[in-house]
């Protein structure tokens, strides 16, 4: 299960009608090693569901995850947050033991 806040699915909205320029239908969610603390959440435009994904999110902006992500990513929250400073996304993740300053890259 992937919990996304009104917020974060508003500016998934948002992305997709005016950033995206291709033929994309949804977003790809999903995690590579790096950062501060071993991995980064990554985020990308995505054409269409590939064999293995877990679709989530389906009747707004389908998010797809892959099966290797979902290990790490079950049961996340996906916020967004702007304020005078910033905006971004905010991921809440209870799999993870460490996260970054940032929150963009966490540890298992």
């Amino acid at each position: 299960m992937l919990k996304i806040t009104d917020r974060a699915q508003d500016e998934l909205k948002r992305i997709m009608r005016e950033e995206c320029t291709d033929d994309s239908t949804g977003i790809r969610l999903g995690i590579k090693g790096g950062g501060c603390s071993g991995f980064n959440y990554v985020m990308q435009f995505e054409k269409e569901k590939r064999d293995f994904d877990t679709v989530f999110n389906e009747e707004h902006t389908p998010i797809f995850i892959d099966a290797k992500s979902l290990m790490y990513l079950e049961n996340m929250e996906i916020d967004f947050e702007s304020d005078i400073l910033n905006s971004g996304f905010k991921f809440i993740n209870p799999n993870a033991s460490k996260t970054c300053g940032c929150g963009t890259s966490f540890s298992v």
